[in-house]
């Protein structure tokens, strides 16, 4: 399993990179930023300083959209960076939540995502595309450019999507029953659609909080550090209640009952350890989607859901611990996996 790291392009950039050299070091493999630029610095700028200070290290947002930029600027920013740097990066998409909504717009639709997903990759690996009616090639990507597109999703129609088409699946939350649940979802597409379902890199994303023990106190602290994800995919799943309803065979309760109390959103506070929108997220969501505690109960999180096919955890580090997590996960737990 490999562990990729998570974090946010706040200023100043400098203490990113030096993170993400730091993560490198202790054996982080992948480096991942989101990708909302109204909230947060540039990130593919970002992501050339990265590359440059690190020698293995895979970079790419978690997640872009189809709207914010267009295909072709997309798809040259990646191939820059794989001819400059040697085909580290991956192309992590979706709908757009915090990019789009922050803006006043709405998460582009599927068929959009559909049609972003494989302009961007032809682009990117030196084929012709179709953009908005227009037919194009990079004519300088050199033979061997590869970008992976790994797609986010939740609800029914965007897993089935995944596994019909894209090369990874980046589920945002760590909860083992609704990663079973989703990744056979995934799965169950490629195989309808004639692919290999062994082919789609499964990558878990959610926030780690490495703890001295599992005392009280120790636990209430970490859990407050990181109440703000159950608000961020509550995002997304209250827009599953709304489609499907709140009680439908498409959605798993266990994803969409904690939202009942949910009043609204404020996205100046996105991502962020103590996001006052997020006090409706009980302490049993942060539990199931987060690994909180100390190492031996993340690695035994990890080990199940390695077990499930997970191919890749990703910390978000969005908290007051972003080093000591880093040093504790390259210490203790990616030696033991």
């Amino acid at each position: 399993m490999d562990i990729g790291l998570v974090l946010q392009t706040d200023p100043p950039a400098r203490l990113l990179i030096d993170r993400m050299v730091r993560a490198e070091q202790a054996g982080f493999s992948h480096g991942w930023t989101f990708d909302s630029c109204v909230l947060w610095q540039e990130p593919f700028v970002i992501y050339s300083r990265i590359l440059a200070e690190t020698e293995r290290m895979t970079v790419g947002p978690m997640v872009t959209n189809p709207a914010t930029r267009s295909w072709e600027v997309t798809a040259s920013t990646f191939a820059t960076l794989n001819d400059m740097y040697g085909n580290r990066t991956v192309c992590g998409i979706g709908r757009g939540d915090s990019a789009m909504r922050v803006a006043g717009r709405q998460p582009a639709t599927l068929a959009r995502l559909s049609q972003a997903m494989h302009a961007i990759k032809e682009l990117a690996e030196g084929r012709t595309a179709e953009v908005d009616g227009a037919e194009m090639r990079l004519p300088w990507v050199r033979p061997g450019a590869s970008l992976p597109v790994w797609m986010g999703a939740y609800g029914p129609k965007a897993l089935n999507l995944t596994g019909r088409q894209a090369d990874g699946f980046i589920l945002q939350l760590a909860d083992p029953y609704l990663t079973e649940f989703m990744v056979k979802a995934v799965r169950a597409a490629a195989v309808e659609a004639g692919r290999d379902p062994d082919s789609i890199t499964i990558c878990v994303a959610a926030p780690a909080y490495v703890t001295a023990d599992d005392s009280p106190e120790a636990l209430a602290h970490a859990r407050e550090q990181c109440r703000w994800f159950g608000g961020m995919v509550g995002n997304h799943v209250a827009d599953l209640v709304s489609h499907y309803g709140e009680h439908s065979d498409l959605v798993p309760e266990a994803l969409t009952d904690y939202i009942k109390g949910r009043q609204g959103y404020d996205y100046s506070h996105h991502g962020r350890a103590g996001n006052p929108d997020t006090t409706f997220v009980p302490d049993e969501i942060v539990d199931r989607f987060c690994l909180i505690g100390p190492v031996e109960k993340q690695r035994a999180r990890l080990a199940e859901l390695r077990s499930l096919g997970v191919h890749q955890f990703a910390v978000y580090a969005m908290h007051d611990a972003i080093e000591s997590t880093i040093d504790a996960y390259g210490a203790d737990v990616i030696p033991r996996l």
